[in-house]
């Protein structure tokens, strides 16, 4: 699931905002925050065993950023609220279901800590970027999408070999190896920016103090 905003915000071509424009304009944003909304819906399906009703609450979550995605890029509803919720109901969703997964016993623990503490992480040095006035520019890295990838076609072959039973476990289990390097391979690639941005390694300036 790929982030539709750009941070910017809205612009609507052929002259000034109107009431209708901007209402038209937060579609993507509604569209994400049900994503959102469907977070906990999802968790409590899964926990309780109802493996084909959270299928089909993940296909309508990947549907649903595939629509806001499409929206905000061919009418340019794009927002600084989008560019932040978007990525957030990604994350959000891919988390819990892992660790409903985790709790299930249909994925490792070792993979679950490694994906929510990767995250955890990578939010931690944000804020202390931020913190210490010293704001990293987020940028999506090319492991970063592999990762993501990797995440949502693992969670997919979850949920549908237990919705289906499709016997899936030879693909999952090398889905499980494959996830886990590139999380760990991502989370390395994040701190070895933020460690170059924050002691100025980046630039080559001076770090600050």
């Amino acid at each position: 699931m790929v982030s539709h905003s750009t941070g910017r915000a809205p612009r609507c071509r052929g002259g000034p905002k109107t009431p209708g424009v901007l209402l038209l304009a937060n579609i993507p944003n509604a569209i994400t925050l049900g994503r959102v909304m469907s977070v906990p819906v999802l968790f409590y399906l899964l926990v309780s065993g109802r493996s084909l009703a959270a299928f089909v609450v993940f296909v309508l979550a990947g549907l649903s950023d595939a629509v806001d995605g499409y929206l905000a890029k061919r009418f340019d509803w794009r927002s600084e609220l989008g560019a932040y919720l978007d990525p957030l109901a990604d994350k959000l969703l891919i988390v819990s279901i892992f660790i409903a997964l985790g709790v299930r016993n249909e994925l490792p623990l070792w993979l679950v800590i490694a994906v929510v503490s990767r995250d955890i992480l990578i939010v931690v040095a944000v804020l202390l970027s931020l913190v210490l006035d010293q704001p990293i520019p987020i940028k999506p890295l090319a492991i970063s999408k592999l990762n993501t990838v990797a995440q949502i076609v693992l969670a997919a072959a979850v949920l549908a070999n237990d919705a289906f039973t499709l016997q899936l476990e030879a693909s999952r289990s090398a889905l499980v190896w494959i996830t886990g390097a590139l999380t760990l391979l991502s989370l390395a690639a994040y701190l070895r920016d933020w460690f170059m941005h924050m002691t100025g390694y980046e630039t080559g300036k001076e770090p600050p103090g």
